[in-house]
């Protein structure tokens, strides 16, 4: 067909994935997962990478999110149109779900790289004529709904995008499952190859995102046979687990290659699944979307070839320190003009200027800058601070929802003294804007929960400097007092409460006599640290380093 002319050549990596950040026009990713997702279709573009991935359409988004004036969060559904973005394709195919048979459709979004690479991205539907109502909604809400609602999602992902991808005549080399929604992916190879386990496992490839136990899809056998009424439960313990199906569980017993997403995470990982072999792919960011037009002007002055070679960024020496500067003084006021007109606040381009934004949830503490308020009013009066904050909480997440809150009534209570502002309904634009624009990025999870963060890397590749709990990709990219500082002590141990307490007094006194004074007083240092969050990070923590690596280690 037409529409697939030029992308079905040759054998593909069909990398599926429940969510994929492709532009904020295209609202089918909810946080770091998607973003990351979309980040691995562009390097692949720019790198002529054979891959074709996978999706859900998630026609009403996530959510539009709307704040009160005291941080309370209402979730608004926003219809968007993927006619306008995307092609129907006329094939289809089945699942069996309750024993009804559920037709699934897909739209093609071609993803074009200025090398001329193109990447296919299939996102399947089953809001077509001759589903129920019931059936129509299935790929409605990403995240949305309870278990059974998830359950169906996942079994439209994995069978579905199996059968689609065969429909549509893509010759499948590997299977890349990113995060177990896609398990069930690893079911169907099984029934397509006669229950050959070693040919399955030889075409899958599984990375795990999630270092807490409570993170991995479980499902209940009851539920399931309820769901999945054509599926062999005896198959499915077999390789899902005998008294619950995890679908993590499912994916490593089907996989050839497995990898965390840090190096710290690859042992968290291998420490939960004993006995599997776990290794470590560190994530990246696409080094030409994350970073922003000011400082592309100059790589491109300086650098020629940066977007496609980024290992080009570690020769940021030679760029002039004024151009440096400038260039950060342009995307931090774009900031600033954002926010001041967002929030009707007073930020101003002479204050040092603090980060934070993702996902809003406990174990990610967005708190931990408050912890002492009038501990920041004194570092405050030596030299003065601002940040900008921003991120969802997830509709059911109670504890993130009161953190919006709480930070809304710590910036009311610093009214006066420090400046602080959280920009409303968080999105690929708003991150772009962040890690473009502030002075410091500004990261404080739990240990060891982070299993790697990326809104770090996107922050470095603007000469942002990372400040941040040794967790994730930190604990790989951090020099302290070069590339950024650590929160905390260097050790790896899980966070306690005292801990918690050593964290946050650490990042007062680094705030009060190491961040702040450099910032005012000794400009040099500090635009030598900008050049170091380039040269030192940007230039390996990008996603065209992560493709390689994968091409390398599970591909070939």
């Amino acid at each position: 067909m037409d529409e697939l002319e030029g992308v079905l050549k040759g054998e593909k990596i069909a990398y599926f994935s429940m969510e994929i950040g492709l532009t904020s026009e295209i609202p089918t990713y909810a946080g770091g997962l998607g973003t990351l997702a979309g980040d691995a279709v562009r390097s692949s573009a720019d790198l002529k990478l054979p891959l074709v991935a996978v999706t859900l359409i998630s026609k009403r988004n996530y959510f539009t999110q709307k704040l009160d004036e005291n941080g309370r969060q209402t979730e608004l559904q926003n219809q968007w149109h993927p006619e306008k973005f995307m092609v129907l394709l006329p094939n289809e195919v089945y699942v069996q779900i309750e024993g009804r048979t559920v037709k699934v459709k897909a739209w093609l979004y071609k993803y074009q790289s200025i090398t001329g690479g193109v990447v296919p991205v299939i996102f399947l539907d089953t809001d077509v004529d001759g589903n129920t109502p019931e059936d129509r909604e299935i790929t409605f809400y990403l995240y949305g709904g309870d278990e059974k609602y998830r359950l169906k999602q996942e079994a439209i992902l994995g069978f579905g995008g199996a059968r689609m991808l065969d429909a549509l005549g893509f010759h499948v080399r590997k299977y890349h499952m990113n995060e177990g929604h896609s398990s069930f992916l690893s079911l169907e190879l099984l029934r397509k190859f006669d229950m050959d386990a070693a040919k399955v496992r030889e075409l899958c490839v599984f990375t795990t995102h999630t270092p807490v136990e409570a993170g991995h899809d479980k499902f209940n056998y009851d539920l399931v046979a309820e769901v999945l009424q054509t599926v062999d439960l005896a198959l499915l313990k077999k390789y899902g687990g005998e008294e619950i199906l995890n679908m993590t569980r499912l994916a490593l017993n089907l996989s050839n290659y497995v990898n965390g997403v840090a190096k710290r995470h690859q042992e968290v990982s291998s420490q939960m699944f004993a006995g599997y072999e776990i290794h470590s792919v560190t994530n990246g960011v696409h080094s030409f979307t994350w970073t922003g037009k000011s400082f592309r002007r100059i790589f491109d002055q300086y650098l020629p070839g940066w977007a496609i070679e980024p290992e080009l960024l570690a020769k940021v020496d030679i760029i002039p320190e004024c151009d440096i500067w400038q260039a950060h003084l342009e995307q931090k006021q774009d900031l600033l003009d954002y926010a001041n007109l967002a929030t009707d606040s007073d930020l101003s381009a002479d204050v040092l200027t603090l980060g934070f934004a993702r996902r809003a949830t406990p174990y990610k503490r967005p708190t931990m800058l408050f912890s002492n308020l009038d501990r920041l009013r004194a570092i405050n009066r030596k030299g003065k601070i601002q940040a900008i904050f921003a991120g969802k909480a997830h509709p059911r997440d109670s504890g993130g929802k009161t953190l919006i809150e709480q930070i809304y009534s710590y910036a009311k209570q610093l009214e006066g003294d420090v400046e602080v502002v959280y920009l409303e309904d968080y999105n690929m634009d708003i991150a772009a804007k962040m890690v473009g624009g502030v002075d410091v990025w500004l990261n404080t999870p739990l240990r060891p929960m982070e299993a790697s963060g990326t809104s770090g890397m996107k922050a470095a590749h603007n000469g942002v400097i990372n400040f941040s709990i040794l967790d994730g990709w930190w604990a790989e990219g951090w020099i302290e007092n070069m590339t950024g500082w650590a929160i905390g002590p260097h050790s790896s141990e899980s966070d306690t409460d005292e801990l918690t307490i050593k964290e946050a007094e650490d990042l007062y006194n680094k705030l009060e006599y190491v961040i702040s004074p450099m910032f005012y007083e000794r400009h040099d240092e500090w635009i030598k640290m900008m050049k170091n969050s380039i040269g030192k990070i940007a230039y390996y923590f990008n996603s065209h380093r992560m493709m390689r690596r994968y091409v390398i280690d599970a591909y070939l």
